[in-house]
């Protein structure tokens, strides 16, 4: 990634309780292969969708106390239901540990001032994915398609920028490991993440790029032994030995 581009900004967003990821949810066909390796199988009992508050007793309490003008959004967190405005159920992003996934549907509300971008859609005509335009912002963009934890699409899209022309993706599946951006799960104290980021950044570029040589070379040299669970090092490996490049821009967006 080119660290010289510009930063984007962003806008806070009232969080009430705890935000903790959970495991992966079960694997869905279309990666049927990569699914079956036991290290990809969730080591706690799985959900699809984060749950609503009519399905979760810690999140029916919340509301509860809060009142109707906030929405759950799952793993212990409420926010306004206008944020951004004018969204009445806003979708929230979590992250945590080796999973990605989105709370909510994506909705697209149009084209504005620092969000002129192309929206891609699954088969199923649902937001996917984002292309950058020049002079475009995270919080912009969130406000667009309704994300109320709008600077959480860079850290899942492991940057710490946008760039124009770069596609970024704001519904993750969550049946496919995320690799953490920041630090790797279960880091200790005191952990360098300088080589880590830039190893995750270049995972990223060459992912972006179809380049599946390029993942395999800096997988090998750089990035294999800062894991301080060799398990997960295991895991991009089997990934990258099956070669699947739509799993693994999942993986590293």
């Amino acid at each position: 990634m080119n660290l010289a581009a510009k930063i984007t900004t962003g806008v806070a967003v009232l969080v009430v309780g705890g935000l903790v990821a959970l495991a992966v949810p079960t694997v869905s066909a279309a990666y049927a292969e990569v699914s079956s390796w036991a290290i990809f199988q969730p080591t706690e009992e799985p959900t699809v969708e984060p749950p609503s508050d009519e399905d979760d007793p810690i999140g029916q309490k919340m509301i509860e106390e809060l009142g109707d003008g906030y929405v759950y959004v799952g793993n212990g967190t409420a926010i306004p239901k206008d944020s951004p405005a004018g969204c009445k159920n806003p979708a929230w992003i979590h992250l945590g540990g080796m999973s990605a996934s989105l709370s909510g549907d994506l909705v697209d509300r149009g084209a504005r001032d620092l969000a002129a971008g192309t929206a891609g859609l699954d088969n199923d005509g649902r937001v996917l994915t984002y292309t950058v335009e020049p002079g475009d912002a995270l919080y912009a963009i969130g406000d667009r398609f309704c994300i109320a934890n709008a600077l959480t699409i860079a850290t899942l899209n492991h940057t710490r920028t946008i760039q124009p022309g770069e596609v970024l993706l704001l519904h993750p599946d969550g049946s496919i490991p995320w690799i953490p951006y920041f630090n790797p799960a279960g880091a200790p104290a005191g952990y360098q993440q300088i080589p880590y980021q830039l190893a995750i950044e270049a995972m990223s570029s060459a992912a972006q790029a179809g380049d599946l040589q390029a993942m395999r070379a800096i997988f090998t040299d750089r990035l294999s032994g800062l894991f301080p669970n060799p398990a997960h090092a295991d895991l991009i490996k089997q990934a990258l030995d099956v070669g699947d490049i739509e799993v693994l821009r999942q993986m590293f967006v």
